[in-house]
């Protein structure tokens, strides 16, 4: 997949169509003229960009996730690790704890994620 970022207004829309899928092409419409404010031609437009970026489908007027929010967002984080970091992990975990220091609650949950790994 090309282009993994998603603006603030795809972001929503994604999280529409990933919460409510697989769902009608006309309820999306609705849903987001509910909750976006949009017309009908927006949320087409909008929707056949993100399909045409491999994200979802729009197949028989049903419209699905090619990827799910997790694997999405799990490659959107590697994207940017590979590009600002380098691929390195530890590098961009040191930027980040340059600023923010990390809980007691955080570190456990990284050494128990380093763990899970260490055995698989």
């Amino acid at each position: 997949m090309e282009d993994l970022k998603l603006g603030t207004v795809e972001s929503r829309f994604a999280d529409i169509i990933w919460r409510e899928e697989p769902l009608s092409s006309g309820e999306l419409v609705k849903l987001c003229e509910r909750e976006l404010s949009w017309k009908k031609p927006t949320t087409y437009t909008v929707l056949r960009k993100l399909c045409e970026r491999g994200i979802f489908k729009n197949e028989n007027g049903t419209v699905t996730s090619l990827i799910s929010r997790p694997d999405f967002f799990a490659m959107q984080s590697e994207k940017f690790v590979e590009e600002t970091f380098e691929g390195s992990l530890p590098a961009f975990i040191a930027a980040f704890t340059k600023r923010k220091q990390l809980t007691k609650e955080e570190i456990d949950e990284l050494k128990r994620l380093i763990e899970s790994s260490e055995e698989g």
